[in-house]
This record gives C-alpha cells, structure tokens and sequence, in this order.
C-alpha cells in the first residue's frame, strides 16, 4: 500500500470547461493523525455539477489554511465559477468577494459538499472520529486521503 500512497500526487489538475457555469462548494472537516491531539482539518472544493473534487489542503482552520484551499484550485475553475460556503470567517478574508456566497447550511447550498465529507467518513475508516483504525503517521493520513481522491475522481470520469 505504501508504493501506491507515494505515488498518488497531493494536488488535482482538473481543467474547468469552458463557458460553461461553474458553482464550487467548499467545506472542511476534522480528523487526526497519531492523536487527537494533533487535529488536521481537511479543506476540500467540490463542483457542483460534476461531483468532482478540484480542490484539497490538509492543515489548521485558519486563513491560511483556507487560502491554500483557494490557491489549490485550478484558477480556470476560480475564474469561472461562484463559491459557496458555510460562511467561515477565513472563506470570506480569502475568497474573492465579487464570487463567494456564504450561506447557512439551512439554506441547502453546501449540501453535496457535506454528503462527500459523510462519505470520507464512511469509506475511510481512518476519518472516523471514535475509531481503532487512525493513522499514526502523517504521511499515510494524507496518502490514504489524497487516494481517495483521485478514486473519488476517477469513478466519476468513468461514468
């Protein structure tokens, strides 16, 4: 398992399609590595229409955390697209003001951002916040995350 983490790239180069709409969602979620207390928020950009995920960073919530999410994005998606998010503070110091839409969960608009983050949780059971199977290194949190990722990603090109 360990070749196939190495190998997996830690950055996405999805190009956006031209003219079309795009409407990115991004959400972060909690987890560890080694401990609880070394938490790791895990910062991910889904497009809406594709179910595609275009953009990741693994790190603090804070605003520069938020912003490599931001810069992690292809900036043919940032160009083209409006952002929706749950409203964090350090979304609305990063993301550009004329294209970011903060909204409440009630409101629906991060919902499918929110179903991807549900199932990280339930296919890789080292996301589960009470669960035996954490990792105790760093570099296999990120390897198993960026995987599923590019699996994620992959399944639906195939469709």
């Amino acid at each position: 398992m360990n070749s196939v983490l190495v190998s997996t790239p830690c950055q996405i180069s999805i190009e956006a399609p031209p003219g079309a709409e795009i409407i990115l969602e991004c959400d972060e979620l909690w987890s560890y590595a080694k401990s609880k207390e070394n938490q790791e928020w895990i910062w991910l950009a889904l497009e809406r229409k594709s179910r595609r995920i275009v953009g990741a960073y693994i790190g603090n919530r804070s605003r520069e955390s938020a912003k490599k999410l931001w810069e992690s994005i292809p900036e043919s998606w940032q160009r083209s697209s409006v952002v929706y998010t749950d409203g964090l503070e350090s979304y609305c110091e990063v993301i550009p003001k004329e294209i970011h839409q903060p909204k409440t969960k009630e409101k629906g608009e991060t919902n499918h951002i929110e179903r991807f983050n549900n199932t990280l949780r339930q296919r890789c059971s080292r996301l589960v916040r009470k669960g035996l199977s954490y990792s105790k290194k760093f570099f296999n949190y990120e390897g198993v995350l960026w995987y599923f990722i590019y699996y994620h990603n992959a399944i639906i090109d195939a469709t």
